[in-house]
């Protein structure tokens, strides 16, 4: 057998859990060490050692990936009440994908793999179609409320200057529930210039959908900010 492949630069490792971290570590042992000096930077992102460190572990791991350049990540468990229970949690702690996602500012391109031999559903179609999402703020970063009882809902802006906006979300006549997100144009921004250059190195055509004929603030931001970037920087 030739000499293993020297790794220069660490593979950020994040652990997960039940039968992900049988068959990563079947990976490791079949597929990498045999030919890799493996080198890596080791996360244990199990439910149990995240609420041990009080999440501190998904947010170390996330910045090693930002040192790095390059992890690779487990399927971890997002918990629920049920969870919760099971675990015996402090907390319900949040996704670790989005925490990850959050400080990496991450854009998440989902790519179909073609198999020869296996023919796709819909049988006109010869090749991948990959869908980006954005993947800061929005449901992940959310702020939650459960509306005891009749009331106002309000959407609250305070500048730092001290200057106040207020709208009103809804009048409540009974019990309901509210939520409240938010982006940022720095990184609409940046996940337009992901969507752009990976089109350019895929050789993929781009498309951008938005609801912004029901959303004309938050969803048609994005429009704009896809539009200005384009014309800016990659129209040619």
């Amino acid at each position: 057998m030739a000499d293993k492949i020297i790794m220069k630069t660490p593979l950020v490792e994040m652990d997960g859990d039940e039968m992900t971290r049988i068959i990563w570590s079947m990976i490791k042992d079949i597929l990498l060490n045999p030919y890799i000096e493996l080198k890596t930077e080791y996360y244990d992102l199990g439910i149990e050692n995240r609420d041990k460190t009080n999440d501190k572990v998904t947010e170390e791991s996330a910045l090693a990936i930002k040192k790095y350049g390059v992890g690779v990540k487990c399927a971890t468990i997002t918990a629920n009440a049920a969870r919760v229970k099971e675990y015996n949690l402090k907390e319900i702690w949040k996704s670790p994908n989005a925490t990850i996602r959050s400080i990496l500012d991450g854009t998440v391109f989902r790519k179909p793999l073609i198999v020869e031999g296996i023919k796709p559903f819909v049988k006109i179609w010869k090749k991948p179609i990959t869908i980006a999402r954005h993947a800061y703020g929005d449901i992940y970063a959310s702020v939650e409320y459960r509306v005891p009882e009749a009331g106002k809902a309000e959407l609250v802006f305070t500048s730092k200057n001290g200057e106040v906006t207020r709208k009103i979300i809804h009048e409540f006549s009974g019990a309901g529930v509210i939520q409240g997100m938010h982006n940022v144009d720095k990184s609409i921004e940046s996940f337009a210039r992901a969507c752009f250059n990976y089109a350019l190195e895929e050789k993929q055509d781009l498309w951008f959908a938005t609801k912004d004929t029901i959303s004309k603030t938050y969803d048609h931001e994005f429009k704009n900010i896809f539009q200005t970037i384009f014309d800016k920087e990659y129209k040619d």
